[in-house]
């Protein structure tokens, strides 16, 4: 069962719509990825339409590429898909943003894991509701009252970000579950294999 507001950008987005550079090295490395995390049905849409699940790769500093808003849907994205999240604000509740696709409603998520923790340089978000009912408050676990796509959970994270797991329910974004680790391989070993328990 979805949230209602799922896949809905909830910060303030300050999109600047033009090319940012995208290696084929780097596009080859997160599209792979996550082509494989679309197949076992841990990113994907609703029958709604509305896509969910998202992932991202450090470039530098605090900066990031994650693939865009509403690209759940789709089984094959190009570098269109994409976008480079040049600056935030967690307080304010602000996004930068630059590609032709608006930052994923995730965004915030993934910034203050890379923000909190350096020897992090990928984040996968995904959607599983019986992976994400078996591992609520047994695996590191975010307060219910924290939503996703607020400042709230993004703190909340942000408590749990230095843990060795490298894995982090969302107790108030129902199915949503995070993983991240220093490459991105190793973010994805990390879903799997917990995807690969129950």
């Amino acid at each position: 069962m979805k949230q209602p507001d799922e896949g809905y950008i909830k910060f303030n987005l300050n999109w600047d719509k033009k090319a940012f550079n995208f290696s084929d090295q780097d596009f080859s490395q997160i599209n792979s990825t996550r082509k494989n995390l679309f197949e076992t049905g841990l990113i994907g849409a609703y029958p709604d339409g509305i896509g969910f699940g998202n992932l991202s790769i450090r470039t530098e500093k605090n900066e990031f590429i994650i693939s865009g808003s509403a690209t759940g849907n789709f089984e094959n994205l190009t570098k269109e898909h994409y976008s480079l999240v040049k600056d935030y604000d967690i307080h304010k509740n602000s996004v930068r943003c630059e590609g032709f696709s608006k930052a994923s409603s995730e965004s915030l998520s993934h910034a203050i894991i890379y923000e909190s923790n350096p020897k992090v340089n990928a984040v996968i978000h995904v959607h599983h509701n019986d992976m994400w009912k078996k591992y609520l408050n047994h695996l590191p676990t975010t307060n219910k009252k924290a939503e996703f796509g607020t400042p709230e959970i993004a703190l909340e994270i942000k408590k749990l970000a230095n843990q060795s797991s490298g894995i982090i329910i969302m107790g108030g974004h129902r199915e949503g579950i995070i993983s991240y680790g220093k490459f991105l391989n190793e973010a994805e070993e990390i879903i799997l294999k917990y995807f690969n328990k129950f």
